[in-house]
This record gives C-alpha cells, sequence and structure tokens, in this order.
C-alpha cells in the first residue's frame, strides 16, 4: 500500500515523526510536502495528497496541519476524498471501518506523536466492513456527484 503524506508547517514535525514510523514498519509512502518548518498554504498540500488517491498513485493518505481541520476541509473538496480529521484511535479505527475514509487528517498542535503513530497504525490497518455502511458511503458519493 503506497501512502501520500502531507502537512503545512504546524503539522511538519508530525509528518516527520509519521515518516519515520513509516519507515520502521516498512510503508511505502511519498512525502508531498512541506519538507520544511516555514510557512506554507495548506489548501495546496492537501490538494496534491487528495489528487494522488484519486489518480490511484496512492491508496490512503495523511495530512496534518496545526488542527487537521483546515487542511481535512480542503482535502474533501476533491471529488471522491473523504477526510477524516481525528484526535483519538477510535475515530481512526470508525472511520476506516464504516466511512471509508481514505485520508487521516491529524493536527499537530493538538496530538503528540505517540497518539499520532497509533491512530496512522489503526488507520492503515483497519479495513472498510462495507455491507450496511456500503449503502451510505453511496449515498454521500450521490451527494457529491450533485454539486
Amino acid at each position: 500500500m503506497m501512502i501520500a503524506l502531507g502537512a503545512d508547517h504546524g503539522g511538519y514535525e508530525l509528518k516527520e515523526a509519521i515518516k519515520k514510523h513509516l519507515d520502521e514498519k516498512g510503508v511505502e509512502y511519498k512525502d508531498f510536502g512541506t519538507f520544511t518548518g516555514e510557512a506554507i498554504d495548506y489548501p495546496i498540500i492537501a490538494k496534491q495528497v487528495a489528487l494522488a488517491i484519486t489518480s490511484g498513485e496512492c491508496e490512503r493518505g495523511i495530512l496534518c496541519c496545526g488542527t487537521g481541520v483546515g487542511i481535512s476541509i480542503a482535502a474533501n473538496k476533491v471529488k471522491g476524498i473523504r477526510c477524516a480529521c481525528c484526535s483519538d484511535c477510535f475515530s481512526a479505527h470508525y472511520t476506516r471501518l464504516h466511512n471509508d475514509a481514505n485520508i487521516l487528517a491529524m493536527g499537530g498542535r493538538v496530538i503528540g506523536a505517540g497518539l499520532a503513530l497509533m491512530m496512522v497504525d489503526t488507520f492503515l490497518e483497519t479495513e472498510f466492513e462495507g455491507g450496511r455502511h456500503a449503502r451510505r458511503v453511496d449515498l454521500i458519493t450521490q451527494i457529491e456527484n450533485e454539486n
């Protein structure tokens, strides 16, 4: 599984911790930046990661900004993206299990690296349950296609 990673300056340090963790686990990823702690606009990074997923270049994504909220809003503007901003493992688990989220967003100023790494593992290891949840995800897609 190829993972798309991205962060703005507020999530840069958390993204770097996630990269190290993925390296240790042997998980492949593509880093879309930012590559320094210098200020950058998060919608640019969110779009790059989202397009990597919708194009099939990457299967899932992980985005980080200060809160995780702004970057998740931006990613969700790309058709086909279901990005969930999470701050706990329960949400990271169920957003995959029930919502088939394809991007996990987290806040570098909200959670620490230890929790973030547990959330990353949970998000990457959890498969979509399907069943009644597939019908609901299809309804979300219908809304997206109406606009």
